[in-house]
């Protein structure tokens, strides 16, 4: 079936609900409501603890004061005791306070976590997968060279400019940027974009195509390839090929640093997936130490790989996408953990990501997983320290061996401790 395509003009007006800011504040004020299992675990376990321990400590009373003929006042002093040290005050209050610690703490380093859940996944994450395009890269494209094989350059910048006027992708606007001059778009017809190819228009008559070079290859232009490692854009006028112009992107400062920070942070494979070609997709993974790259993919493509890799994941490790885009929405949505770049990123990206760094620095991902790790360690020392302690005291109360003294700390003491062991997650430096 034929797919119609085109060009529309669309007005958009949004209210503030619906905007960017609104909806990362909305995000992080919701962020309690996804529980980590341990904060999970928690509030089951204090559901059935409790009236267990009011259960155990009437029969401590009842037991041996009517059937070994025990003294009341003693074993109601003891039971006492045991109900003060079975609190769960310092598991309820404790656990969940280090993860909004660590929420917040996350927060202070630029980094937004949508709830406990996510740090616990962050903290397991086997694989993180890259988008390249504004993420490792800064998307600001610039034009390098124009090569001109028929006609002159500026001809050449022109007709690209006018092919790729309607567009709003990155490269389109640095080919505008470099034309700087005013375009009459009633001059432009039968605009037909070809998705992962390029784009071709009726000019003052004359049909241009600028795309890539699949695109030459499908309307059967001869093209002269070149060794650029950028994006190349070739224009073809009336099927006779008259150039191309080289585009480049420009690595983010910390990019460099990102697997080494991943890999210290437990992570064992980095991939990147990209719609660009295979020359520039094996330049910038080679100089980047990616394990892996695959390259001139389409969003669908990229859904497909992430479940190819899912399914191949180790059982009970995350696999991680990072990416800012409107097309990286779907694989960001699909990932175990999605980490959307909030600067500059889209609101559907930053809707359907899990995690979003808002300085647009990938080295904060690295940052990000020890922080969850950190938090979760915490998380779980506090309850390890609260159980052991209320055990013992609570067994030497039955014996007779722990006063209120020992419950009160049990109870109180331990507590205060754990809270203030909490507290240690909102500094990650």
């Amino acid at each position: 079936m034929h797919q119609p395509h085109g060009v529309i003009t669309v007005r958009v007006t949004k209210e503030f609900g619906d905007s960017t800011v609104s909806k990362i504040l909305d995000l992080v004020e919701n962020a309690s409501s996804k529980k980590s299992s341990q904060e999970s675990f928690i509030t089951k376990f204090a559901r059935y603890y409790t009236p267990c321990v009011v259960a155990v400590a009437v029969l401590l009373v009842l037991i041996p004061t009517v059937f070994l003929s025990g003294n009341f006042h003693q074993w109601l002093s003891r039971a006492l005791v045991f109900l003060v040290v079975s609190c769960p005050c310092a598991l309820v209050i404790s656990v969940p306070l280090s993860f909004f610690g660590g929420i917040g703490g996350a927060s202070k380093k630029g980094i937004l976590i949508k709830g406990g859940n996510y740090i616990e996944a962050l903290s397991k994450i086997e694989t993180v997968v890259f988008d390249k395009t504004g993420t490792l890269t800064k998307g600001v494209f610039n034009v390098q060279e124009i090569n001109a094989t028929n006609g002159s350059k500026e001809e050449l910048l022109e007709l690209a400019a006018f092919a790729e006027c309607y567009s709003n992708h990155p490269i389109a606007r640095s080919i505008l940027k470099t034309y700087q001059k005013d375009i009459d778009k009633s001059a432009i017809s039968e605009i037909e974009e070809i998705a992962g190819h390029g784009i071709t228009i009726r000019y003052n008559g004359s049909k241009i195509a600028a795309g890539n070079a699949k695109l030459m290859e499908k309307l059967g232009i001869h093209f002269s390839s070149t060794d650029t490692v950028g994006t190349v854009i070739h224009v073809a006028k009336d099927n006779v090929y008259l150039g191309s112009i080289d585009i480049a992107d420009e690595l983010k400062k910390d990019a460099e640093e990102i697997v080494s920070l991943l890999k210290n942070a437990g992570v064992k494979k980095t991939v990147m997936l990209t719609g660009d070609s295979k020359k520039v997709a094996a330049y910038y993974a080679k100089l980047l130490s990616l394990d892996e790259y695959h390259a001139e993919l389409l969003p669908a493509d990229k859904v497909a790989f992430v479940e190819k890799m899912l399914n191949e994941k180790t059982v009970n490790k995350m696999l991680a996408f990072v990416g800012d885009g409107v097309n990286d929405a779907p694989v960001l949505a699909r990932a175990d953990v999605g980490i959307a770049m909030g600067g500059l990123g889209s609101d559907a990206a930053i809707e359907a990501a899990d995690v979003v760094i808002m300085t647009d620095e990938p080295s904060k991902i690295g940052k990000a997983i020890q922080i969850s790790k950190k938090t979760l360690k915490i998380a779980n020392q506090n309850i390890y320290f609260a159980l052991v302690v209320k055990l013992g005291v609570l067994l030497l109360g039955a014996f007779g061996f722990a006063t209120m003294w020992e419950a009160v700390f049990a109870d109180v003491g331990v507590t205060i401790i754990a809270i203030l062991n909490s507290m240690r997650a909102l500094h990650n430096d």
